[in-house]
């Protein structure tokens, strides 16, 4: 669904030209869930940007479903760090915002959006306006509103980094249900070590800038999965503790960029199966 093929990007700027990501070949298989992973400025953001259409590559090419991405296109939604929903508009009106914006029939969309709030458990809350819910609240309903529209791909920037711990916890839950019942790819950049390993079926680890690809680790456990206790506790920890040595490497000295870790799953391994 999503290649990245040789992709590079860096920014020019008062102080100099910055190398923010390097050299990065990745597949994304179609409905898989993928997290970014790395330390702050190593490109994550960047890298979902790019795959958004938001920010062009300065080398390399993205592509999304065998097409070229030059600029942000409807089948793609992106999920912030922050709601960023509008105060003066209800629930459901902050759902349906995106059927305003591209010119869609809002009465084909309306049970559309009732049916999602109802899957983030957000019934009965169609009227309420944004300052009535809580932070984790809110971010559900930013979540069905990217949902709205039925994208292929679904890119998420740190959406819960602003919440306390239990609700990133139960929130993650909630997404895990989401994404097994609309099958879309997702990328998912994170700081969070817990979540990369409760959400994803691979995680791509990133090295400090210029980012490239440490490694890809694969995350095969069962879900829906939990950090509580469980039967697949021990593979919880276990890929939690793989995750945390590979980001507390430190990166050789400066030349050629390594390749991955071939230890790991290769990179550009699909999903298929899933």
């Amino acid at each position: 669904m999503i290649r990245l093929s040789d992709v590079s990007r860096t920014f020019d700027g008062r102080a100099g030209r910055v190398e923010a990501l390097r050299g990065i070949d990745l597949d994304v298989a179609e409905g898989e869930f993928v997290a970014v992973l790395g330390r702050s400025g190593c490109g994550k953001s960047t890298l979902l940007r790019m795959i958004a259409g938001l920010l062009p590559a300065t080398a390399g090419q993205i592509t999304v479903a065998g097409t070229p991405v030059t600029r942000p296109r409807r089948d793609i939604a992106m999920l912030f760090q922050r709601p960023a929903l509008l105060p003066w508009r209800t629930v459901l009106d902050n759902v349906l915002l995106p059927v305003e914006i591209f010119g869609w029939k809002r009465s084909k969309y309306r049970e559309r959006a009732r049916d999602l709030l109802e899957l983030a458990g957000l019934g009965g809350f169609e009227k309420r306006l944004p300052h009535e819910l809580s932070g984790g609240m809110q971010q559900r309903v930013s979540l069905c509103r990217s949902l709205i529209g039925a994208p292929r791909v679904m890119l998420m920037d740190e959406p819960f980094s602003a919440l306390d711990a239990l609700t990133r916890e139960e929130l993650s839950g909630e997404l895990q249900r989401v994404h097994m019942t609309s099958g879309a790819t997702v990328v998912f950049v994170t700081h969070s070590i817990d979540e990369a390993v409760l959400l994803a079926d691979r995680v791509v680890v990133l090295s400090p800038r210029p980012g490239r690809l440490r490694a890809v680790v694969e995350v095969d456990i069962p879900r829906p999965r939990s950090l509580g206790r469980n039967s697949h506790l021990a593979d919880v920890a276990s890929v939690s503790a793989e995750l945390h040595e590979l980001l507390m490497e430190r990166d050789a000295p400066a030349g050629p960029a390594p390749g991955p870790d071939t230890r790991r799953t290769p990179v550009g391994a699909g999903a298929a199966g899933r």
